[in-house]
């Protein structure tokens, strides 16, 4: 059973730099896509990172771009989501997800998906 865990989340300032961390078990997920995901109150749920674990590409929303970096540590079947000079709107609850797919992107087909993390940036 594949599983998807999220932390790193908080109350930050904006301006401020948090990580989160996104532990997967169940399966080896070398090879696969996974990408990080936020939905803010009263919004729909919206693409923020995702890269493949073979070849090592990433993807980024432009909103994000040049503030976010996402990264993964194999050897813990780990993936990461630095998040540096964030703002107010940044704040949503972020989830992991992860595809049966190889190649990563922001409109592929995630199967499963963590519980989410809560991101607060305050003004």
């Amino acid at each position: 059973q594949v599983q998807l865990v999220e932390s790193g989340g908080g109350l930050v300032q904006a301006g401020g730099s948090l990580r989160l961390s996104c532990a997967a078990s169940g399966r080896t997920f070398a090879s696969y896509a996974m990408g990080w995901f936020r939905q803010a109150p009263g919004k729909e749920r919206e693409f923020v990172a995702a890269f493949s674990w073979s070849g090592g590409s990433t993807y980024y929303a432009d909103s994000v771009k040049g503030r976010f970096t996402i990264s993964s540590d194999n050897a813990k079947n780990t993936m990461y989501l630095q998040m540096n000079s964030l703002k107010p709107e940044d704040t949503a609850v972020y989830y992991c997800a992860a595809s049966d797919q190889i190649v990563a992107g922001p409109n592929i087909l995630y199967n499963y998906w963590g519980q989410g993390t809560q991101v607060t940036v305050s003004s």
